[in-house]
């Protein structure tokens, strides 16, 4: 047993001294689902929603692709739930799949109905583009590459109009509070204003996105560390196939900067990967070669770097032309431009990074957690929509969808008052140095990288637990009173579960890849569930396996 293992609370604290809030239902997180949730529980009571820095800081606002949506004549949702399937590599559950495929175009039209702008075709009907996996073009855009802003920009006007809301920005959730029978009541938050606060709430909805920042090499923004999924742990509910990140195979390489995503859509206008000398590297590895899921394009680019020890590889968009490339991407060209990269006569350096957290706290497909009173939705969730690998432009769909049911789920659910009780903070502290908190995230991140990464072996999972065994002791059993030290912790804990994770899924599958067990577990598909304080996974088989039914 580690401090990972029977740690509950992250801060001690005196609950007579600190303000208390109360809310009808509170939501963890400003992206995509945790918007269309407060739109959804405005309806039938008070809300609050916090948001660590600002509201439009999220995985969500930074989407460059769009959102898949069964709208053209010739497509239906059964093709999208087939190529959604395909994709998960068996890992997928059918009933949330036809769940996100059936929804997902009432949520696009209500968008719309919104005030979301969509890119059009001459006919004034959507244009939709084609990205990797799907056998159809049925990807809207907005503004080219900004699809995810002008999402965000409608869903916070929509929040803003609507009463009944109330919006915490700056505002770091850091623990959820548990009532002696394990119902969740609510969070102990931090705001940059008004210090440590009490917020109850009859119903807490966890949207607070993935982990990519666990990583060296990520897409992700500085907020996305984790920290819904560990204090959803720290709480007792299960989590579920955290050893499946997706990496995306394109992100902008230049040593010293920041990794700007690429979107496949570029790849989706004919753009192709290829070496330093102009060979594709993707010709012939796959029917559908530059765009095939993102798990076989990454290892392409990965076994190419590998054998040819090159520091990356480019995308060729150069047939579009400048002018072309500005019309397509306008955010992503002036992205290029700063760094002195013309995407119309330049080749783009590219490198996979770290990308989409697939697996996370478990739900079932209306967003409830195994605690009573916490629900969860969006990259944070596990609920069987994206199995072992995500199909591309599937998750802001998943956000508008499963947000929205989630909040279904909590008022058919019977909800406790939010009634003040009194807090026990267990944290057991140890004596240790001071630590250098940005030394242990550097050093987290790199050996996440390099042995976590993109492709894992039994021997190198091991090492990195013990590590996380050895930064435990120190930086669980210390305490903070920073955002910066309790993202530390909860990156420490994310770390560590999904290389526990990955150690024991001895297969490759999806997402994830075992050079020391290259194929399929024979028995089957199944996922791997665990919680505090319990010793070993449970292995849970995926329910109607083999049909999107």
């Amino acid at each position: 047993m580690t401090l990972f293992d029977d740690r509950r609370h992250l801060i001690p604290f005196r609950s007579q001294l600190l303000p208390h809030i109360f809310t009808d239902m509170l939501v963890v997180g400003s992206g995509v689902a945790g918007l269309r949730s407060a739109i959804e529980a405005a309806h039938h009571g008070d809300v609050i929603v916090l948001a660590k820095e600002s509201l439009d800081l999220s995985n969500s606002s930074w989407a460059q692709g769009g959102i898949a949506a069964a709208i053209a004549e010739d497509d239906s949702a059964q093709a999208h739930a087939e190529d959604t399937i395909v994709a998960g590599a068996g890992l997928c559950e059918p009933r949330a799949v036809r769940a996100l495929v059936e929804e997902g175009p009432a949520e696009i039209e209500q968008l719309i109905s919104w005030g979301m702008r969509v890119d059009r075709d001459a006919s004034g009907s959507p244009s939709l583009g084609l990205e990797g996996g799907h056998a159809h073009a049925r990807i809207i855009h907005s503004d080219g590459d900004a699809s995810g802003r002008e999402l965000m920009r409608t869903l916070l006007a929509r929040v803003r109009a609507t009463q009944g809301i109330r919006l915490f920005d700056h505002c770091f959730a850091v623990d959820l509070l548990t009532t002696s029978c394990g119902r969740v009541a609510g969070v102990i938050s931090f705001s940059q204003r008004f210090g440590l606060q009490i917020i109850w709430a009859r119903a807490t909805i966890l949207a607070a996105g993935g982990a990519g920042q666990v990583y060296r090499e990520t897409s992700n923004p500085r907020v996305a560390t984790g920290d819904a999924i560990a204090m959803a742990w720290r709480a007792g509910a299960w989590v579920r196939d955290l050893e499946f990140m997706q990496f995306h195979p394109t992100s902008l390489y230049v040593a010293g900067a920041p990794r700007h995503l690429v979107s496949e859509a570029v790849r989706g206008e004919g753009a192709v990967i290829v070496d330093r000398h102009g060979a594709r590297i993707m010709a012939g590895r796959h029917p559908q070669e530059d765009l095939a899921p993102r798990d076989i394009v990454t290892r392409a680019i990965v076994e190419h770097l590998s054998h040819s020890a090159a520091p990356c590889a480019y995308l060729d968009a150069r047939h579009m032309g400048s002018r072309g490339f500005l019309a397509r991407f306008p955010s992503l060209a002036k992205m290029l431009e700063g760094f002195g990269i013309d995407a119309g006569r330049d080749l783009i350096p590219i490198h996979p990074a770290a990308h989409y957290t697939i697996g996370g706290v478990r739900t079932d497909i209306e967003g409830r957690t195994s605690i009573a009173g916490l629900y969860a939705c969006g990259e944070v969730a596990s609920n069987g929509v994206h199995g072992a690998n995500r199909l591309a432009s599937n998750s802001l769909l998943e956000g508008l969808v499963f947000g929205r049911r989630s909040v279904t789920a909590a008022l058919k659910d019977s909800l406790s008052d939010p009634v003040p009780m009194h807090l026990e903070s267990r944290v057991q502290t140890v004596v240790a140095g001071e630590l250098d908190l940005g030394d242990v995230r550097s050093s987290l991140r790199s050996s996440m990288w390099r042995n976590v990464g993109i492709v894992r072996h039994g021997a190198k999972l091991a090492d990195c637990l013990d590590m996380f065994a050895f930064w435990g002791r120190y930086a669980l059993g210390s305490v903070f009173d920073t955002a910066q030290g309790w993202e530390t912790q909860n990156l420490l804990t994310v770390g560590h579960l999904m290389t526990r994770a990955a150690y024991e899924r001895r297969e490759s599958r999806g997402a994830h890849q075992r050079v020391d067990c290259p194929g399929e577990d024979p028995s089957g598909p199944c996922h791997l569930d665990w919680r505090i304080g319990v010793a070993a996974f449970e292995r849970t088989p995926v329910l109607g396996h083999g049909a999107a039914r």
